[in-house]
């Protein structure tokens, strides 16, 4: 398996920080090349929303440099990466909330978490918040669930998808890591494809773009070189500001050969 990784992040038409931080990777390991990414959406007063997000994708960057290579020694499962990664944003969690405090921030400071680890034959995801993961073949498929009230209550049925797109709650988090007495995070794994791409996005990436717009412009058939995926994302970030998108965007794609 070969892989191709372009990411861009816009500080949007709005805010004056950007509050986004990610990291992506390729790897050359014992099992062969891997891909590692991870974007965090961070939220709270001034600048410290960056500061919660950006400690977050450090962490798991440090888990790829002196973990992984340990478990590729061994055997990589889905069991030990999700406890793994389950453990840093517990940890995380305890420890922004301790540095929240200290900065007078109380129950303010937080941070969405995507990371996907894609090997030559599995991938694995972890989840809080509302980022995304995604797989686009021969459509858009969501590889996660977002941890909001609406995406609950569409869960439960007592709104629809087309409902939960307008509704002023949209962004209302049912935890995040910082914010939350406890995180519980969801966690994801499965068969990778060839001549697939893989994505991962903020959530201001994704509100004012339908599905059709997204497979459009990310379709692996489009997706064939670094420079051209970057230009196909940029499209897409300057149709969500013409929109009047209020948030920061930040996507990373990863195409599968």
């Amino acid at each position: 398996m070969n892989f191709i990784i372009s990411a861009v992040t816009d500080i949007g038409i709005k805010k004056n920080t950007n509050q986004d931080s990610f990291n992506a990777r390729v790897l050359t390991t014992k099992q062969g090349k891997m891909v590692f990414a991870v974007l965090c959406d961070g939220m709270g007063g001034l600048s410290k929303g960056e500061v919660a997000s950006a400690s977050v994708v450090n962490a798991f960057c440090k888990w790829v440099e002196m973990r992984l290579p340990v478990l590729c020694e061994s055997e990589i499962t889905d069991s030990n990466i999700s406890s793994e990664w389950i453990d840093i944003a517990t940890e995380y969690n305890k420890k922004i909330k301790i540095y929240g405090k200290k900065c007078g921030i109380v129950n303010g400071l937080g941070t969405t978490l995507t990371a996907m680890l894609l090997t030559e034959n599995r991938y694995y995801i972890i989840n809080v918040g509302d980022t995304r993961a995604y797989e686009i073949i021969d459509k858009v498929s969501l590889l996660t669930k977002d941890q909001t009230i609406v995406a609950k209550e569409v869960e439960l049925g007592y709104i629809t998808e087309e409902q939960a797109k307008n509704d002023v709650r949209r962004n209302v988090l049912l935890q995040c890591i910082g914010a939350s007495d406890e995180v519980y995070p969801d966690f994801f794994s499965g068969d990778i494809k060839q001549n697939a791409v893989y994505m991962l996005c903020s959530d201001g990436f994704r509100h004012e773009i339908t599905n059709t717009e997204i497979y459009r412009y990310l379709n692996p058939n489009v997706m064939l070189d670094a420079d051209g995926m970057k230009k196909n994302i940029e499209t897409l970030i300057e149709i969500n500001k013409q929109r009047k998108e209020q948030d920061n965007i930040s996507v990373i794609t990863v195409r599968t050969f």
